[in-house]
């Protein structure tokens, strides 16, 4: 049976379609997943892909936190579940819970757009398998409430735990503390992260390669092995 992965759209969304295609692409069948809709359509992982949801009034992923399909998703990601939140979808879930921290407006104030280095810091959670740790990694990054925060004790343990995803190399282009990029949680099931890998899943697009489709390849593994 081919594994399922659900991708959610907000009001707002801008990278379902994308999510869907580097789902496809990694070779698990794309489903997708309407925000008022609680069922998730026996999906076996899902995607909150990137946009602006609800335009990021109040607060960016405040108000998508509290949608019907969230509902689900949080019960589901606390059973096992594996989440992935892009930008977005990465604020959703520090707004959700389901991550600590939160994301704050970018330190200059300016949306930033561009090609961005990373370097894997976490090989070992479900969306990450297919990385080696250490490994750099450059994938679009596109945001203006990027910047990751935490106060200094949830920093502390997010670094002792292993649960820095991914770090900012050679800029840091928001402000985020530590350099961190993306952050898991102590399970291995939920990952978020600013930056868009699946605008850097075929040669012909985003950054012209393919440094983004790891996560999608990591997580269809994870489930034919399960």
């Amino acid at each position: 049976m081919t594994a399922r992965i659900g991708v959610v759209t907000f009001p707002g969304t801008l990278d379902d379609q994308d999510a869907l295609r580097a789902v496809r692409l990694a070779g698990a069948e794309p489903v997708s997943l309407w925000h008022r809709d609680k069922g998730l359509k026996q999906v076996d992982a899902v995607v909150l892909a990137g946009g602006f949801s609800y335009g990021d009034y109040l607060r960016a992923g405040a108000i998508s936190r509290f949608s019907p399909v969230m509902e689900t998703v949080i019960d589901q990601a606390r059973s096992g579940m594996p989440v992935l939140g892009i930008c977005n979808g990465f604020q959703i879930l520090t707004e959700a819970h389901l991550l600590p921290g939160a994301m704050l407006r970018n330190n200059h104030l300016h949306f930033i757009c561009r090609d961005q280095k990373l370097r894997v810091e976490n090989a070992e959670t479900a969306w990450t398998a297919d990385y080696e740790q250490g490994r750099e990694i450059s994938v679009p990054l596109k945001n203006m409430d990027g910047r990751y925060v935490a106060d200094e004790r949830v920093l502390d343990e997010l670094e002792a735990e292993g649960r820095v995803a991914f770090r900012y190399l050679d800029v840091n282009p928001n402000g985020s503390l530590r350099d961190i990029a993306g952050i898991t949680n102590a399970e291995g099931n939920v990952v978020g992260l600013m930056p868009h890998p699946e605008h850097a899943v075929e040669p012909l697009i985003g950054t012209g390669g393919t440094d983004g489709l790891g996560f999608f390849t990591s997580i269809l593994k994870r489930l034919v092995a399960a």
